[in-house]
């Protein structure tokens, strides 16, 4: 990451240039979701006066994600958030993320870009996209699975 004159960088240690942040009307039930599903740690946890999460960071392997409860201000509306996570064992995870209150939007299948993905919507109707990389697939080959795949949907469509 590029740093200023005095060595300093624009992100905070151990975030990246794009950290995804969710505003949820029920922050806390996103967060427990993230604990049994993706084995979330809460790095910090700050709570409005009323109880609810004002602000907290989740690290989950190497990302962060922020998460608030919707109130927080003026342009803190809730907002549906949908993110790709990798995983181990994307079938084992998918199992966890059902088991923990999720709801299936698509079960776990090998996809022709190479991975094996599914995804489910927590509790607050975000979705988790979830995949386990399986194979390298070559640019010309890519375009070729991404063609056979898109006459599938639009016949099936």
């Amino acid at each position: 990451m590029k740093t200023d004159a005095k060595g300093t960088t624009a992100a905070k240690p151990g975030f990246h240039t794009v950290t995804p942040m969710i505003t949820a009307e029920g922050a806390d039930k996103v967060i427990q979701f993230l604990k049994q599903v993706f084995d979330a740690v809460v790095v910090d946890l700050l709570e409005r006066p009323d109880g609810k999460v004002a602000h907290a960071t989740v690290a989950i392997g190497d990302s962060i994600v922020m998460i608030g409860e919707a109130g927080n201000g003026p342009d803190c509306a809730a907002a549906l958030a949908n993110l790709y996570v990798y995983v181990a064992d994307a079938d084992a995870t998918y199992g966890r993320a059902l088991k923990a209150g999720g709801s299936k939007a698509m079960e776990p299948a090998d996809m022709f870009w190479g991975d094996r993905y599914g995804a489910v919507k927590d509790q607050t109707g975000n979705t988790w996209g979830i995949a386990t990389h399986i194979e390298e697939v070559e640019p010309a080959e890519l375009r070729r699975r991404a063609a056979a795949f898109m006459g599938e949907q639009a016949a099936a469509g």
